[in-house]
């Protein structure tokens, strides 16, 4: 009996890369297609549509530094996974390879290449990360998140559809509940967030501005934070000795739910984060990851804050002193959280992985 046809997604192991993934290979299981993920050992740990078994673990290496013996360390696992993945892309026989960035998604890719199957990368940001940057020129075709990325190459422009970023089931479960603005001395929900690159700052920042709001606005917070387990004590310390209402943890498996659940998120501005902010349409303070070589989250969160559904706030400008005023202007105003929460909103779309799939199909020839 013939199978179905086989999509092999590739994915870096942090849920910037491996929700996109997951999105996209729940829309071609709806379509009969069979999928599998090909990563690193970082994606074990998430939960979602992959269970162990349609795992392939391929070795892989981040390129961290300029060191001669660390870039011949890289060079070495890099060169193991490709032998990897060549066997596995043998032995699977994909329809088409798709690849949603970092670097584990090099060694399947370049073996897609070898082996001549169709091929396919997606990025989320609004500037090509350096693995997918370093495919673009072998695949298939490319998929970007927002318009405009490779305009100023029109060979790759040229193999480029824009299709927005694929949400996973939960994020479209979260952008139907509607934006509930607060009431002037009511409830001010705030979630404070991250991400994988990134905590830190929001424990040595946020809960100085917190204390410098006026004494009223605490007792109207209803805080939730990602923290870290070694700033876990102290951050706490200071919202017990506030009497602030706040839901600390270093993880939230149900963050969409939390997402659409609160008044105002601040956040990094990582891809994933940005887009889904925008499909579920929340105000947002956005806080991008200072010295990026190509910073792209700077670049993620313009998109939103040119769009009015974000301020974006450099580091150097992220103080206590700061973030209070803008807490507090925000918390004055609810018809501009209203307002900023629409303007998210019209600046995401949902049906990305329906049109990723879309055109990984057409590259399959399927």
């Amino acid at each position: 009996m013939e199978q179905n046809p086989l999509i092999l997604l590739a994915a870096g192991g942090t849920g910037g890369h491996l929700f996109p993934a997951e999105a996209l290979g729940v829309e071609l299981t709806r379509r009969g297609l069979r999928v599998r993920l090909a990563t690193d050992a970082r994606a074990l740990r998430y939960s979602g549509l992959f269970s162990r078994d349609t795992i392939d673990v391929v070795p892989s290496e981040t390129l961290r530094s300029r060191n001669p013996l660390s870039l011949a360390r890289t060079a070495f696992t890099l060169a193991a996974g490709m032998v990897v993945a060549t066997h596995l892309l043998w032995k699977l026989k994909p329809a088409a390879v798709v690849g949603f960035g970092g670097y584990p998604t090099l060694p399947p890719l370049l073996a897609a290449k070898l082996l001549r199957i169709p091929s396919v990368i997606h990025d989320a940001n609004a500037v090509l990360g350096r693995a997918n940057r370093f495919l673009s020129a072998y695949v298939s075709a490319i998929a970007t998140s927002l318009p405009g990325v490779l305009d100023r190459d029109p060979q790759l422009a040229s193999k480029t559809t824009v299709v927005g970023t694929p949400m996973r089931p939960a994020i479209v479960a979260a952008a139907a509940v509607k934006y509930a603005t607060p009431e002037v001395g009511g409830p001010m929900r705030l979630l404070i967030t991250g991400g994988s690159q990134g905590a830190r700052v929001m424990a040595d920042i946020v809960p100085g501005a917190i204390e410098k709001l006026d004494p009223s606005l605490w007792r109207r917070l209803l805080l939730t934070q990602q923290v870290r387990e070694e700033d876990m004590t102290r951050v706490r310390a200071v919202y017990d000795r506030l009497k602030i209402n706040a839901e600390l943890a270093p993880f939230f498996a149900d963050l969409p739910a939390r997402l659409a659940a609160n008044h105002l998120v601040i956040s990094r501005s990582g891809a994933g984060t940005v887009s889904e902010l925008a499909a579920i349409g929340r105000p947002s303070i956005l806080v991008p990851l200072p010295g990026a070589i190509d910073q792209d989250q700077f670049a993620n969160a313009g998109v939103l804050s040119e769009a009015g559904g974000a301020l974006r706030l450099p580091q150097s400008e992220f103080t206590p002193e700061r973030l209070a005023s803008e807490i507090s202007a925000l918390a004055a105003d609810p018809a501009k959280l209203a307002n900023m929460a629409k303007a998210a909103r019209n600046a995401g779309r949902l049906d990305a992985a329906e049109r990723l799939a879309d055109l990984v199909v057409k590259v399959a020839g399927i």
